[in-house]
């Protein structure tokens, strides 16, 4: 139970509502920064405007899975107002105040290590990536289907990572019946896709690699579908990024030369808000419970 435990929940999309569900049925008291047009009432949360919060009082921000942007706004889907959290904010928080959130980025990074404000990124976390990775792996094979004129089985794929999520989408696509290739830098991860009865490549010959494929699934959050690597597919191609913003492909060449490329950085978000959402809140619920219980202990 977190009986005691004050929480504010800053903005984010539907997956919020499960963890807003999951906190209050723990007893917390929660309150909603950025929900004022949600509809759903939750007993045991309050809606209020940034402003209204006691931040002196509160033991945990819970921020949206993207966290903020470089100028500390916060997305906001149950709201038109505008969020944005500051230093200035997280130093009127007291000391045990932990900030909680999907993702981080050099300006959350810096504001809580400024307030020294412990911050926790759940995706960081490989129980949360790997569970999130069901949801992402079903996303894309849905966005395979709908823009292409081909099926899976037999298709050309590549994809670009071996992380937890490249892991499971070539799995997947593989299991599906198409011809997956992964294309990594580590000679474990080349190996690994190899153990796993894929043909494997290095990253550095992915303009070579890319001549004959149907679908090219990027994991990397880095600019490795460049131009010269896009002039190389055939103008069929589908590109699928599932990598953070601002992905890892040269959308503006992708867009000259004809070939429909996708960010989709937040497809569990998307495609199966309820499930990722239990998912953040069964273990933010943990990790908050421990904290109290620490709290307590000393």
């Amino acid at each position: 139970m977190l009986t005691d435990m004050q929480i504010v929940i800053m903005g984010g999309d539907a997956r919020q509502l499960e963890i807003i569900k999951k906190l209050t049925e723990l007893d917390a008291k929660v309150y909603l920064v950025g929900f004022e047009q949600l509809d759903q009432p939750f007993t045991g949360a309050v809606k209020e405007k940034l402003h209204d919060i006691h931040f002196s009082e509160m033991d945990a921000i819970v921020l949206p899975v993207p966290g903020t942007n470089l100028d500390g706004e916060i997305e906001t889907i149950f709201s038109n107002e505008k969020v944005v959290l500051t230093e200035q904010v997280l130093r009127h928080t007291p000391s045990r105040c932990t900030v909680y959130s999907g993702i981080s980025n050099n300006y959350l990074n810096q504001i809580t290590k400024n307030a020294d404000r412990k911050l926790v990124n759940l995706f960081e976390r490989d129980d949360v990536a790997i569970y999130n990775s069901i949801p992402t792996v079903e996303g894309t094979i849905m966005m395979a289907i709908q823009n292409t004129e081909i099926t899976i089985h037999g298709s050309s794929v590549a994809v670009l990572g071996l992380g937890r999520v490249g892991m499971s989408v070539a799995r997947a696509f593989s299991l599906l019946g198409a011809k997956v290739k992964v294309g990594a830098r580590k000679t474990a991860d080349l190996a690994r896709a190899t153990e796993m009865g894929l043909d494997s490549f290095h990253l550095n010959e992915l303009r070579n690699e890319v001549k004959n494929i149907d679908i090219c699934i990027n994991t990397i959050p880095h600019l490795v579908v460049n131009a010269a690597v896009i002039a190389q597919m055939p103008s069929h191609t589908l590109i699928i990024d599932l990598a953070s913003k601002p992905g890892g492909t040269d959308f503006r060449y992708a867009e000259k030369r004809g070939i429909k490329a996708l960010l989709a950085p937040s497809l569990p978000g998307i495609v199966a808000p309820k499930t990722a959402g239990n998912i953040l809140a069964n273990v933010l619920s943990k990790l908050l419970a421990e904290d109290l219980k620490n709290r307590k202990e000393t």
